[in-house]
């Protein structure tokens, strides 16, 4: 192995560290719970997802099980059944939107292979959690099937959407000053395209903070005011 390839894998694996520990900590630091009685929503989603677009794919799905493995036998009290869901949750969000944004032909790292890619993954994350609810859900709460079935259309189906277009928002945000400060430290390799023309106060990245925070205060009143959940720092 060549120092450069070496140094490459060792960049990797220490961001990867990094995105792991940072969106395991997050959990704790803020969420809003209480959602329909029993759902919550934390960060970490949007953590691992903008991790996964700068290392790629597979980078995110090993995020993803780590911080589920860890939240397992740390924090959870769903078990086995709650690990296997937030797996799935974050990997089909993060891998989806990382392998769009990274790799789709003409828009690869661009501002509209983001949202594309960000795009493609509220639909099939969606979709994705619906059927793992309808499977698992049952599993550990004891509930009928049927009785799950009839929770999607009141309450599932809009719980994923807002949660999914919520992490996408996030990720638009947060994406931007995390590679950029990467970048300009030395950390993490300039890509080609306009990308690497962008500044922290460009007039695109501006507009695309604002509409994104928009959109992630319109996704936190829907959580609150309409599902009943609340607010929950450090807890």
């Amino acid at each position: 192995m060549t120092n450069r390839k070496y140094n490459e894998r060792m960049r990797v694996l220490t961001l990867t560290a990094m995105f792991c520990a940072i969106a395991y900590v997050v959990m704790f630091v803020l969420k809003i719970s209480g959602i329909g009685g029993f759902l919550t929503f934390d960060v970490k989603d949007a953590i691992i997802a903008a991790a996964a677009m700068l290392l790629g794919p597979a980078a995110g799905a090993v995020i993803s099980f780590i911080v589920a493995l860890l939240e397992m036998v740390t924090v959870s009290t769903t078990g086995i059944w709650g690990a296997i869901m937030n797996f799935v949750s974050s990997a089909a969000f993060a891998v989806t939107a990382s392998a769009v944004y990274n790799y789709a032909p003409k828009i690869k790292k661009t501002v509209t292979g983001a949202w594309c890619g960000l795009g493609v993954s509220i639909i099939g994350t969606t979709v994705v959690m619906l059927g793992m609810n309808l499977i698992i859900t049952p599993i550990y709460t004891h509930m009928p099937t049927e009785a799950v079935a009839g929770m999607i259309a009141p309450l599932l189906l809009p719980f994923n959407l807002i949660k999914c277009v919520l992490n996408a928002a996030l990720v638009m945000i947060i994406y931007k000053p995390i590679s950029l400060t990467l970048r300009k430290s030395g950390f993490f390799a300039a890509s080609g395209g306009a990308e690497k023309k962008e500044t922290y106060f460009s007039k695109l990245t501006l507009l695309v903070f604002l509409i994104s925070a928009a959109v992630a205060a319109v996704c936190v009143v829907l959580l609150i005011r309409v599902f009943g959940g609340h607010f929950n720092v450090f807890g």
